[in-house]
């Protein structure tokens, strides 16, 4: 062979051991439901909120027809009394599951407690009247068949020795909704 001839042989040959693409990097399996939920209750309860609840809203994308997620988002936000966000996480668990427990009574709990904070505030406003009075004394009827006590706060009665209020009975209500901050029962006015 002519020497320029093996140059330009040499030159090709070096030009495309340079063209050649390097060999694609192996794609990083996706994490499993499982590593997810434990990577989400791991940051939850080293108080790294933002990282759970942004892991477990992932999870619910990449795997769209499984509850888990939804379900255990909505006890996160229920646990930081967040209840808007529980009882919208939670129908997003139902939607996948309608008899799942857990959920129905996160949203049933969860908003019972938004319900009485509001009907709390109402009330000290003094604006708890008309139609909005006669709708929460249904409400309130409802509950009562609900969980089969005629009262849903039992009355407080006065001790002889010193004044002081004791419970008519000596086991509390099962499920009445939390008294409002300061100790004022939203629900007096409905008995």
């Amino acid at each position: 062979m002519h020497p320029p001839r093996l140059a330009c042989l040499a030159c090709a040959f070096l030009l495309a051991a340079c063209t050649t693409a390097p060999p694609a990097p192996k794609p990083v399996p996706a994490p499993t439901l499982a590593q997810v939920l434990s990577e989400a209750d791991v940051a939850a309860r080293a108080g790294q909120y933002g990282k759970a609840y942004t892991l477990l809203e992932k999870g619910g994308s990449a795997y769209p027809a499984d509850k888990a997620p939804w379900l255990q988002l909505a006890q996160l936000k229920f646990d930081r009394g967040q209840y808007g966000d529980a009882i919208s996480h939670a129908l997003e668990a139902l939607e996948r599951d309608s008899e799942d427990k857990v959920a129905n009574s996160i949203v049933a709990v969860s908003g019972l407690r938004l319900s009485g904070k509001a009907l709390a505030d109402l009330s000290r406003q003094n604006n708890l009247n008309g139609s909005l009075r006669s709708e929460a004394q249904e409400l309130a009827k409802l509950l009562r068949a609900s969980i089969g006590d005629d009262v849903l706060v039992p009355p407080a009665r006065r001790t002889a020795a010193g004044g002081k209020r004791a419970a008519a009975s000596p086991a509390p209500a099962p499920a009445a909704a939390p008294a409002a901050k300061g100790g004022a029962d939203p629900f007096s006015g409905l008995k």
